[in-house]
């Protein structure tokens, strides 16, 4: 048989999971996924995290000494987190080693509460970096306004960093900007780039749920014809500018000097609305020097019956900006779409975190008293990590 995910691989997509918990761990399903399904990363949210946790008996010895030793709930759940991902980043160290540090990544969170405080999350990404302590780790900074500084801040400390909630092309471009900027700061403080990585998250799927949303409101013939075309064409743009800054001057100096590009990684790449193909945010974003990080169902779904067509991204550029203003024409504002996207993003994992505090909280206080199960807290959680999707 064809093996699907590899001919992916070979086209320039790094293969990732968007999915952890200690079951998957513990259980060697992580490293089965590494070994046979091309896996070569990880990410986490916040959603994530809390399904993990309400789920299984795992960490029930962990939240017993936690509970003990009558840490508060934020250090518990930041004990309990750091302990999974430090775990995960053993699991794929041999595809960092094999990969020059490029691939094996892991993705930890800083509390998306502070997703506008540039100071907070430079510190929360100090202090993650240095309770995981693996080479292999990515601290993940949301890409609002203020997290920009927050980017150039951390990775000038040597700290790689996996830049999240990116929706817009403007923005995407702010954050190219601050990955170089961080670069050279790191460089004058005298870090090894070459040890420093990084990758840009550009979500997929949740730009058509809104378009098409929007479109349906519109009504029209053309409007409709448009759905389930934006979140693609606007992954394709952002590619376009990728090339654009990775081809400088300025990036060719970084480079010299060790560098590694900041890869574009597709997040939230599950397929939301049952009409279109299950598949349809890996076939038609595939490009040299991506990441798609997937849940574990779309990569099933690919190695089933996914279809690698070669480039299916660098020669679509006008086909891209032909769709937007198509969109433009119908009435749909982009620039109000991205913002209604960042705003909400944002907003879901702040509640994803809250649901985690508030689970773990439980958790602690049954664990405290001796109960059986304490982490089964939280259970309306349980199912919304890959309808929220995205690294």
């Amino acid at each position: 048989m064809t093996d699907k995910l590899n001919e992916l691989t070979a086209a320039g997509v790094a293969v990732w999971l968007d999915d952890l918990s200690r079951v998957r761990l513990s259980s060697g399903g992580l490293d089965q996924l590494r070994r046979e399904k091309h896996v070569a990363g990880v990410t986490t949210n916040p959603t994530i995290f809390a399904k993990a946790l309400s789920d299984a008996d795992e960490y029930n010895w962990q939240l017993h000494d936690l509970a003990t030793r009558g840490v508060d709930v934020e250090e518990a759940v930041r004990m309990l987190t750091t302990y999974d991902v430090r775990w995960a980043c053993d699991v794929m160290r041999p595809s960092y080693d094999g990969s020059a540090g490029v691939d094996g990544r892991v993705s930890i969170e800083v509390d998306p509460r502070s997703a506008h405080d540039s100071d907070k999350t430079v510190a929360e990404a100090k202090a993650l970096w240095w309770l995981v302590d693996r080479p292999n780790l990515f601290i993940k900074i949301p890409a609002t306004e203020e997290g920009l500084s927050a980017i150039t801040d951390t990775l000038a400390e040597g700290i790689s960093v996996n830049v999240t909630l990116i929706f817009g092309l403007d923005r995407y471009s702010a954050v190219m900007e601050a990955f170089l900027a961080g670069l050279e700061q790191a460089k004058a403080n005298g870090h090894d780039l070459s040890t420093i990585g990084s990758v840009a998250s550009f979500f997929v799927s949740r730009v058509d749920s809104e378009v098409d949303k929007r479109l349906e409101k519109i009504g029209s013939d053309q409007a409709k014809a448009l759905k389930g075309k934006a979140a693609v064409a606007n992954a394709q743009l952002a590619y376009e500018r990728y090339t654009e800054v990775f081809s400088s001057d300025r990036w060719k100096a970084l480079e010299a000097a060790g560098a590694h590009p900041q890869r574009p990684l597709w997040a939230s790449t599950s397929t939301k609305n049952p009409d279109y193909r299950d598949v349809i945010y890996v076939e038609e974003l595939i490009a040299p020097g991506t990441v798609n990080t997937m849940p574990e169902s779309v990569i099933h779904a690919y190695a089933d019956h996914g279809e690698t067509r070669g480039d299916t991204v660098t020669g679509a550029y006008d086909a891209a900006r032909k769709v937007f203003a198509d969109l433009e024409s119908v009435g749909v504002d982009m620039a109000d779409v991205i913002a209604t996207l960042e705003r909400e993003g944002v907003e879901k994992f702040e509640a994803s975190w809250q649901e985690l505090l508030d689970g773990v909280s439980k958790s602690l206080a049954a664990a405290g008293s001796g109960k059986s199960a304490p982490n089964k807290a939280a259970k309306g959680n349980a199912k919304a990590a890959e309808k929220a999707g995205g690294a």
